[in-house]
C-alpha cells in the first residue's frame, strides 16, 4: 500500500494526532460482504470525521480514481445537511483553505 510505512510511523509517533485507514476494494469486504469502497469505509467514521473537519488543523487527503469524489459527497452530504450546510460548498471552502487535497486520475 502506498505510504503504508510512513503512515504507520506517524501513527506510532503521534497516536493522539494521527489516524489513517484504507479502503481497498479488491481486497476488503464491507459488513454486507460487498467490495469495500471509500464511502463505505468513511461511513464507519462519519461523525468523527465530520467533527474533525470542523477544526482548522484538519486536512483531508483523497487519492485514487476520479469516481471516489462522488463517494465523498455520498458519505458527507447527509451530515452536512443535518448541520445546515451543503457538502459541495463545505468541501470548496476546505480546498480554498488548503485543507482538502485531492489526487485523482
Amino acid at each position: 500500500l502506498l505510504y503504508d510505512d510512513e503512515h504507520s510511523e506517524y501513527k506510532a509517533k503521534y497516536p493522539d494526532q494521527f489516524r489513517f485507514d484504507y479502503a481497498v476494494s479488491r481486497e476488503q469486504k464491507n459488513a454486507a460482504g460487498q467490495k469495500m469502497y471509500i464511502q463505505t469505509k468513511m461511513a464507519e467514521y462519519t461523525e468523527d470525521l465530520w467533527q474533525l473537519m470542523q477544526k482548522p488543523s484538519t486536512h483531508i487527503f483523497m487519492c485514487g480514481l476520479k469516481g471516489m469524489e462522488s463517494g465523498m459527497e455520498e458519505c458527507f452530504s447527509p451530515i452536512a445537511q443535518k448541520n445546515g450546510l451543503d457538502w459541495k460548498e463545505f468541501a470548496k471552502g476546505m480546498k480554498k483553505e488548503g485543507r482538502y487535497h485531492v489526487e485523482v486520475y
